[in-house]
């Protein structure tokens, strides 16, 4: 039986900027050359192909953000290191010893680039912030701590959001330097190459009327390189264009590398996979690869709700309800309506894609899949039983399934809502930044709600019921393409697509109930379509005649926090073969995996705390995973 953990402790660009670069200090060249030797010496003993997935998150923000600060965050980009690399850290306003049950593998901390080093001025009473009237307002509510600061912090968003922070207070991108240059020491100084990987990074926060269009932005390069630059601003554009501009005078100019993952669109209000530009341009063939070049993931799933279905959209799908957020926009300041939300969701822009490339030839939305915290805490903490919330104003407490986190005229949002959500998934050669950053390019990764479960997906032309009985890897890299590949046209004799699906449960979590293959494709008229398959999954259920797969049923005891794992399966193995396939028409495919029943962190929560939740909120959860799609194109082109 799984019990409930003890409560203490708890388990665990260029501005990017005009002018001239700073000089680098030689310290930081010459850490540079260090790391990079070290990278060079491990890569050499990388294997074939890789061998185990590496977990981490690439979105979280320390007290360097505007907003993590004034909600209560002190731990700084060191701590939230020290605690990925599986160290117990103290958080800022529980006090409560934090420690994760295993580390990590890799981290971005990604402070918002807008006002970098803001919240230090407030904190400290800095000249410039004590001459301006709401400047003395907020430093005071920081001093005083408390509901104080929480209600600062959402004046100083709202007012950014809505373009009314003052002038006077907005930092430069110039004068956000020396904190970049704290952050890029932070990262070079966790680096561990072969053992730990911590990119340099950053959040660009465009959030037109609050409509969330966050990405974050990754360097594949060391201090040297990215030290030369200072993080893009939203102040400057909101515009993901004007971002691309900044990424590719980066790289040109510098010889660096970097890309962008948007955040999951559901606060968007259908922006976030539009099909016009921010200028209100249709699209072409150039914006759509140039998407895809900058852009080449997707965080699907993260504490602000889940992004891979919504039930409007795929109502044949039992399971696409899963934490779904789906108010307003950022603020709650404008309605959802349903016809935003195909711009939201993941499937569905999927499906938009498949459309588009055969319209333009070029797919802006081929995008593989990941998950991330958004933890606005120093602590990336995506389970369910060591979950520490979206701000410090959340941690864990006896009232914060109540408290509201959002609220206007589109509606209310609680605690309860958070979602224990995700991690990164990414099979990558070896840890380095290197080799993550080329498997984050080829899209070789996928999202976990926070379980790490090891998925396996691989397509080909001639995988027999044999292969999936053996090494799946090897065979798949030898006779298929993994996750994030594309499927060349189909040889004489070859009928249909055959799928590798393996999955091996979280050694210290659930059981599996089912791995599912989800399925789009577009017709001859031009219309998308979807299809859900249970593929393979425990016990001995059968199909019904709609060849859905019923419930696996639940061993979750709500009232203590616990659950057994007496149903489910440790591991789920199969080759698939797509019973509906036309070779003339463009598909993706993609593993969605589901673990039995689990307790969630509401639950967690009522039995440490003896919390009161409000009544109806959610006590398990089905935890889950989804891969990079697979993608099949007639005339053998990448999407």
């Amino acid at each position: 039986m799984r019990h409930a953990h003890p409560l203490l402790p708890f388990p665990a660009l260029l501005a990017f900027a005009c002018g001239s670069p700073e000089p680098k200090p030689e310290d930081v060249q010459s850490e540079a050359e260090a790391q990079l030797d070290e990278e060079e010496e491990v890569a050499q003993d990388a294997p074939a192909f890789p061998t185990r997935p590496l977990f981490g998150d690439t979105h979280l923000h320390t007290s360097f953000s505007f907003d993590a600060g004034t909600f209560g965050a002190r731990l700084e980009p060191a701590d939230a290191y020290r605690f990925a690399k599986g160290q117990e850290v103290t958080a800022t306003v529980s006090g409560l010893p934090a420690k994760l049950s295993r580390p990590l593998d890799f981290l971005v901390v990604a402070d918002h680039s807008e006002n970098l080093g803001f919240f230090r001025a407030l904190k400290d009473g800095d000249e410039r912030v004590m001459a301006n009237e709401y400047g003395r307002k907020w430093h005071e509510a920081v001093v005083a701590g408390g509901q104080a600061s929480v209600d600062a912090s959402i004046e100083i968003i709202k007012m950014f959001s809505q373009g009314q922070f003052p002038e006077e207070l907005t930092l430069s991108p110039e004068q956000t330097r020396p904190m970049w240059q704290e952050v890029i020491q932070a990262a070079e100084d966790a680096n561990d190459p072969g053992r730990f990987t911590a990119f340099i990074g950053y959040e660009w926060t465009s959030m037109p009327s609050s409509q969330n269009l966050h990405r974050v932005v990754i360097f594949k390069d060391g201090g040297d390189k990215a030290g030369q630059v200072v993080p893009f601003s939203a102040d400057i554009s909101d515009d993901p264009e004007k971002l691309w501009d900044a990424m590719d005078a980066y790289e040109d100019r510098i010889g660096g590398r970097v890309l962008a993952i948007p955040h999951n669109g559901n606060l968007s209000n259908g922006l976030m996979f539009a099909l016009t530009t921010q200028e209100g341009r249709s699209f072409d063939a150039d914006y759509a690869r140039r998407r895809m070049q900058h852009e080449p993931l997707y965080e699907v799933t993260q504490i602000k709700g889940d992004g891979e279905a919504h039930p409007f959209l795929s109502p044949n799908d039992e399971f696409a309800d899963y934490e779904t957020w789906d108010v307003g926009n950022l603020d709650a300041s404008i309605k959802k309506t349903d016809d935003m939300l195909a711009g939201e969701y993941a499937r569905e822009a999927l499906k938009t894609g498949l459309r588009l490339q055969t319209e333009l030839g070029a797919n802006p939305f081929a995008f593989g899949m990941i998950g991330s915290t958004d933890s606005h805490t120093a602590l990336a903490t995506a389970d369910s039983d060591n979950f520490f919330g979206k701000h410090s104003g959340v941690e864990p407490s006896a009232v914060r399934a109540s408290h509201q986190v959002i609220s206007g005229e589109a509606g209310e949002l609680y605690g309860w809502q958070m979602t224990a959500s995700g991690y990164a998934a990414v099979w990558a050669h070896q840890n380095t930044r290197a080799s993550i950053f080329e498997a984050m390019e080829r899209k070789e990764t996928y999202a976990t709600t926070g379980p790490r479960m090891v998925v396996r997906f691989f397509g080909g032309w001639d995988f027999s019921e044999e292969d999936s009985a053996g090494d799946v890897a090897e065979v798949g890299y030898d006779r298929g393409v993994p996750m994030g590949g594309t499927l060349a046209a189909p040889g004489d004799g070859q009928a249909a697509p055959t799928f590798l699906v393996s999955v091996l449960k979280d050694p210290e979590g659930a059981n599996l109930d089912r791995a599912q293959v989800v399925k789009g494709w577009v017709d001859a008229e031009g219309k998308t379509h979807e299809k859900v398959y249970d593929v393979v999954w425990s016990g001995d259920r059968v199909p019904g005649e709609d060849g859905k797969v019923g419930p696996v049923g639940s061993t979750v005891d709500e009232a203590k926090a616990t659950y057994e794992n007496t149903i489910g399966a440790p591991q789920l193995t199969r080759t698939w073969t797509d019973p509906d396939f036309d070779p003339a028409r463009p598909a993706f495919y993609y593993v969605r995996v589901l673990q039995i029943p689990t307790p969630r962190w509401t639950a967690y929560d009522r039995v440490r705390f003896d919390a009161k939740v409000p009544d109806g909120v959610p006590m398990s959860t089905q935890e889950r995973a989804y891969t990079s799609p697979i993608w099949y194109t007639p005339n053998e082109g990448s999407p």
